[in-house]
């Protein structure tokens, strides 16, 4: 007793290609198969059914009772694929959901909060949950979505935007450097230092400090920009911050050109898996936009805030 056969797609496909075409060559071409492959593939077909769904006639091939039920069951199963890609084009044209991004503090509060508001008015549909860490890149384990980050070296599974460099430069309380003008050897050999601590030792101006500085001199230690910064104003020393920080800090007085070999390249990183989803792709679309007129005061070109980023 002959084993029935499940039909697949392609075997609908056949048959409507057939019927269309009313005959073998016309079928290969539609299908973009030769002429042999059709006349073998029909012969296997209707054997294992066990019925014929063509008669083959002078004028082509005609459908039977049974090939034209076939018929038109690939005729609706084709209009049902249609409809479902019609739906999933509307949903590229709406995109919704939740998107997790990971960033910086230092980032998140110079740079992003407006920018995020800024989406979510033109997105009102997507939903961002915003995690803050100083921590390395790792969206390998899918623990965000997206990443905003200083990296030179983006992990090879991450795709994305490189938007400029952050510069560094050295600050220090305007009160106390009023000149503002670079302070003497002897002065930073005087002066007492803050510097990041040891969890952010991969970072060039932590291990350019270690080298640099004797201990005495360095005063205090924060794992944080922003706390750095605060230390900064504060008139506990001076020391190395992003310029996007430094320049807009009405307090603090740049007491050095930017230092190159500080610097690291900020990134709109998303894991390769997620970069044609919808929401994914405006996100990174909309947020690199809005960062590429901020790119003056990110590499420390213009100090001050840049009016780009008060603009919408």
């Amino acid at each position: 007793m002959r084993a029935a056969k499940s039909l697949a797609w392609d075997d609908l496909r056949l048959v409507k290609a057939i019927a269309q075409a009313q005959g073998m060559a016309g079928a290969a071409a539609a299908l973009g198969i030769d002429h042999s492959t059709v006349f073998r593939r029909l012969g296997a077909l209707e054997e294992a059914l066990g019925v014929p769904l063509f008669e083959r006639r002078r004028s082509g091939y005609a459908l039977t009772p049974t090939g034209e039920e076939a018929m038109r069951t690939a005729e609706r199963i084709e209009a049902e694929v249609a409809q479902l890609e019609r739906r999933l084009q509307g949903r590229e044209i709406a995109p919704a959901g939740e998107i997790r991004v990971t960033t910086a503090d230092s980032l998140l509060v110079y740079l992003l909060t407006p920018l995020f508001a800024r989406f979510q008015q033109a997105y009102p549909d997507i939903q961002l949950d915003v995690v803050i860490g100083n921590n390395a890149l790792n969206l390998s384990r899918r623990d965000a979505d997206i990443a905003i980050r200083a990296t030179d070296n983006p992990p090879d599974m991450l795709v994305g935007r490189r938007i400029g460099l952050i510069a560094w430069a050295l600050y220090g309380r305007g009160q106390d450097f009023v000149a503002a003008s670079d302070p003497s050897p002897e002065e930073l050999e005087a002066a007492n230092w803050v510097c990041l601590g040891e969890d952010m030792a991969g970072l060039k101006v932590v291990k350019a400090a270690r080298q640099q500085l004797a201990p005495k001199q360095l005063r205090y230690r924060a794992n944080s920009v922003l706390a750095l910064a605060d230390a900064v104003e504060a008139g506990i020393g001076i020391g190395h911050i992003p310029c996007f920080i430094g320049d807009v800090r009405p307090a603090l007085v740049r007491l050095s050109p930017t230092i190159p070999d500080y610097s690291a390249s900020l990134w709109l990183l998303t894991h390769q898996d997620l970069r044609h989803s919808p929401r994914i792709r405006v996100f990174m679309d909309f947020i690199a936009a809005q960062l590429i007129p901020l790119r003056p005061l990110i590499e420390g070109v213009s100090p001050g805030r840049s009016e780009a980023l008060q603009q919408p």
